[in-house]
């Protein structure tokens, strides 16, 4: 049963799935248990909010999300690799729970970081 399902972005009892992440828009599923790390991040024109696919940065990675223009927050996740997914789901604020809870991360501290350059 799926929590969360945005359809870009979707998350069940075992999993946070980021569909469009892959060429050719394959799906990335990422078990709860290895994610380290959450954080939420204003974005702005030059950070993020233009990039609708990829990366300009080889640390970060965003899905294909072609309404990130029109939104204002995003979650980086920490997954222990080089690459960091770089979300934007429609309520980050409801994605962002539901993988601290599941991912056992405590609650938010309450910060939102600049965004990276992705």
């Amino acid at each position: 049963m799926e929590e969360y399902n945005d359809g870009r972005i979707s998350c069940d009892a075992n999993a946070l799935r980021i569909r469009m992440y892959y060429l050719p828009f394959g799906t990335k599923v990422i078990k709860y248990h290895s994610i380290r790390g959450v954080r939420r991040f204003d974005m702005t024109p030059l950070r993020g909010q233009w990039r609708i696919w990829g990366t300009g940065n080889l640390k970060y990675w965003a899905n294909l999300d072609p309404k990130r223009p029109s939104k204002n927050v995003g979650l980086l996740l920490d997954v222990g690799k080089f690459v960091h997914p770089f979300i934007t789901p429609d309520d980050a604020g409801a994605v962002e729970s539901i993988i601290r809870e599941r991912a056992k991360l405590g609650p938010d501290e309450g910060t939102t970081m600049k965004s990276p350059f992705v």
